[in-house]
C-alpha cells in the first residue's frame, strides 16, 4: 500500500485516475456511479410494470364475474388497493385496460412487419408478421395467456368495446397498408392496392377471432392457430377465386 494521501500529485498514478502525464482535464468514467442509478430506473419501471398488471388483471376479473359497464373505476382501484391518480396514470380511461392489451399486439405486428425482407410480396409478408405475434400468444407465459382469454372474453360480451375495437382495426389497418405501401415505393393515395390487400388481411382475422367466439374456444393457442390457419386460407382463395 501507497504511504502518499489519496490524490496527493506525487504519488503513484492508479490506472483511470489523474495524475502525472494525465490530462487534467478530461472526466473520470462516471460507471460505477452510474451502474446503481441504472439499477434504480430498470426497479422503478419493474415496479411500474407490476402496478399495471395488477390494474389489468383485477379490471379483467371484474369485468368477466360482473360485466364491463356495471364495473367501475372506483372498484377496480379498491381491488389493487391503489387510488384513481395511480389508475390514471397508466390508462385514460377504463376502456383503455382491455385495448392498451391489444395495442401491444398491433405494435408487435407493425414491428414485424417492417422487418420482413423487402422481396417479400406484401400479403405473405403481412402473413409472417402475423405469425410473430401468433406465437407471442400461443408462446406467452400463463398469466398473459389469462389475459388474453379474459380479454377476448370481455370483448365479445361488451358492445361498446366491440365499437372500440373496430376503431382499433381501423388504425391498424391505416397503418399496415402505409407500410405496405413504402415497401412497394407507392403512393397510398393514389394507389388503392396496399389498402385491398390489408384489408383483406384485416378481415381473415377479425373474421377467425369472431369464429373462435362463436365456437366458445378461447385457449390462447387454439385462438392463434385457427387465426393462422384463416389467413393462409384468404391467400389461397385470392389465388383460386378471385
Amino acid at each position: 500500500m501507497s504511504a502518499v494521501p489519496a490524490g496527493d500529485p506525487s504519488g503513484p498514478t492508479e490506472p483511470g485516475s489523474t495524475g502525472p502525464g494525465t490530462d487534467p482535464a478530461k472526466p473520470e468514467t462516471a460507471e460505477p456511479e452510474a451502474a446503481p442509478a441504472r439499477a434504480l430506473a430498470g426497479l422503478r419501471e419493474r415496479k411500474k410494470q407490476r402496478t399495471r398488471l395488477a390494474l389489468v388483471d383485477a379490471a379483467l376479473e371484474l369485468f368477466v364475474s360482473q360485466g364491463y359497464e356495471a364495473t367501475t373505476i372506483d372498484e377496480i382501484v379498491a381491488a389493487v388497493e391503489v387510488s384513481q391518480r395511480t389508475f390514471f396514470r397508466y390508462f385514460a380511461t377504463k376502456e383503455d385496460v382491455v385495448t392498451s392489451f391489444l395495442g401491444e399486439h398491433d405494435q408487435l405486428l407493425a414491428e414485424a412487419l417492417a422487418a420482413r425482407p423487402p422481396e417479400e410480396r406484401p400479403f405473405a409478408a403481412l402473413y409472417e408478421s402475423l405469425r410473430v405475434v401468433l406465437r407471442t400468444i400461443a408462446e406467452g407465459d400463463p398469466a398473459d395467456s389469462a389475459r388474453f382469454r379474459r380479454v377476448r372474453q370481455v370483448i365479445e360480451a361488451t358492445p361498446s368495446l366491440m365499437a372500440a375495437q373496430m376503431a382499433r382495426y381501423g388504425a391498424a389497418t391505416e397503418a399496415l397498408a402505409a407500410e405496405i405501401a413504402r415497401r412497394e415505393g407507392v403512393d397510398p393515395v393514389e394507389d388503392l392496392r396496399p389498402r385491398i390487400v390489408v384489408a383483406f388481411f384485416m378481415a381473415a382475422t377479425k373474421i377467425a377471432f369472431e369464429d373462435c367466439a362463436r365456437l366458445d374456444i378461447w385457449e390462447p393457442a387454439t385462438v392463434a392457430a385457427r387465426v393462422e390457419e384463416s389467413v393462409a386460407l384468404v391467400g389461397r382463395t385470392m389465388r383460386d377465386w378471385v
